[in-house]
């Protein structure tokens, strides 16, 4: 049913980097918490995702191994509902590494930043950004984890939106956020792989 994301931040082969956010643009964002606490929409649902994500002691050993700090910059808005299945999860990643911060950007005050972050030829969120503390990109995650954004391309979107919606929620209850972490850390892992190579990539712009 659900198969490999051609949708997802571009491959290690795609780059070098052609990306950095200033770092006081990174600082000034809110983090999840503080997103959470101002939510006009769904605050209900993003104060419960946020409440019961978990991620397994599993991977614990990974996140020890990350040698550098690494900033997750998320681009999203309160309505979104994959981001609410995915982001809370994420912030919970962050929490077991003192070497990850995570800050929100709202993505309609942003066009810069989602117009270099798009899904083919849509604007879908959430998108989390890997940034080290220079404010370089060195690669993105997005709108959703690999096998249920497959699904949603080659069956979900020609679904009548409320069955649409019920699959998508029942996968995420079926997955309880692991699909997300793996792909997340593997993005870290990535980054780790790119840096230790040397690669360099623009200034950081205002």
């Amino acid at each position: 049913m659900y198969g490999h994301n051609r949708n997802l931040a571009p491959p290690l082969s795609r780059l070098p980097l052609t990306l950095s956010v200033a770092p006081d643009r990174f600082v000034a964002a809110q983090t999840l918490d503080e997103f959470i606490d101002v939510a006009l929409t769904n605050q209900d649902f993003w104060r419960g995702a946020r409440r019961l994500a978990k991620v397994s002691p599993d991977v614990q050993p990974r996140l020890d191994a990350i040698g550098t700090p690494w900033r997750l910059l998320a681009l999203t808005e309160d309505w979104c509902l994959d981001a609410v299945n995915t982001l809370p999860v994420v912030q919970r990643l962050v929490e077991m590494s003192p070497r990850l911060e995570l800050r929100v950007l709202p993505r309609d005050a942003n066009p810069d930043l989602m117009d270099t972050h798009m899904t083919g030829a849509s604007r879908s969120i959430p998108v989390v950004m890997l940034l080290d503390e220079a404010g370089l990109e060195y690669g993105w995650w997005g709108p959703r984890p690999s096998q249920l954004q497959q699904w949603y391309l080659e069956v979900g979107r020609a679904m009548e939106k409320g069955a649409k919606n019920l699959s998508v929620r029942q996968w995420y209850a079926r997955d309880r956020g692991a699909s997300t972490v793996a792909e997340i850390l593997s993005l870290i892992e990535r980054g780790e792989d790119l840096r230790s190579r040397g690669s360099t990539g623009v200034p950081p712009t205002e």
